[in-house]
């Protein structure tokens, strides 16, 4: 039950992003909370911090993703796509078979331990056509839907935009600012992404600037929602600012941190 102020009862979320794979602290998320609002990439394929944990190490081992997190990071995507690609021979036309067996046994855990309510949306890691399958009457998807939440309403906006990593789900610009439009205005905008600010997109592990969305940006100066939320960035240069009206948030990386981030209102 949420905290009361004079009399009055008071809503407070949890909100997480950038799960990847951890379970334990999903499952106790939501505590001292009305609701948990996730914000995906529930699947672990590779933990850059621990290269032995993941999708890719199960099948490949451990010393071949010190290789291609060495590529990565080093921005040699290429060389990283044609090292990928021979491990992925070995495996031939059984390729996707073993990715989906594996993203399968993850999401098992994952939405099992989801709490009850839960409203969730898909990162750019996610694969969205299995989620049917595995949310519980609990879990709320939303793509580019709606939910009112204590009074507000929570807009949500699912996935990346496409860049050279080619991961599982990332769309195109122009509908990603499709969806943006379609949600419309909201007291807060819930994305996987963050908008395209230099500050907001820059991993300082990583090394590197992750695609954000200018399109999220123009509609946080034009609605002017009272927060966005995001994740994607596991480790952003700047976690928290204001755009006009707008607090813009990080909430990520929840994998790492096991700690939601909390909203009361």
């Amino acid at each position: 039950m949420a905290p009361t102020r004079g009399g009055n009862r008071r809503t407070r979320v949890h909100v997480v992003s950038d799960v990847h794979g951890n379970a334990r602290d999903l499952a106790r998320a939501k505590e001292g909370a009305d609701a948990l609002i996730c914000l995906g990439d529930l699947v672990l394929f590779l933990d850059y911090a621990d290269h032995s944990r993941g999708i890719f190490p199960d099948l490949f081992g451990a010393e071949n993703a010190d290789r291609i997190v060495e590529l990565r990071t080093a921005r040699r995507f290429e060389e990283a796509r044609e090292f990928g690609a021979r491990l992925w021979g070995g495996i031939g036309a059984d390729r996707g078979a073993a990715i989906e067996k594996a993203v399968r046994k993850q999401y098992a855990e994952l939405f099992a331990a989801f709490p009850t309510p839960t409203y969730a949306t898909y990162g750019n890691v996610d694969m969205p056509t299995l989620w049917p399958e595995y949310a519980g009457p609990g879990t709320t998807v939303l793509d580019g839907g709606r939910a009112e939440i204590g009074g507000w309403v929570f807009g949500f906006v699912d996935g990346g935009l496409r860049t050279p990593m080619r991961t599982p789900y990332e769309i195109s610009d122009e509908e990603y600012a499709a969806k943006i439009e379609a949600v419309g205005e909201v007291d807060v905008l819930c994305t996987h992404i963050p908008p395209e600010v230099p500050e907001l997109v820059y991993d300082t592990v990583a090394r590197r600037f992750e695609r954000g969305s200018r399109a999220l940006l123009d509609a946080i100066r034009r609605t002017r929602p009272r927060y966005s939320l995001f994740g994607h960035v596991h480790q952003p240069l700047v976690r928290r600012m204001r755009i006009g009206a707008t607090e813009c948030v990080n909430v990520g990386h929840f994998a790492g941190s096991g700690r939601p981030w909390a909203l009361e209102w």
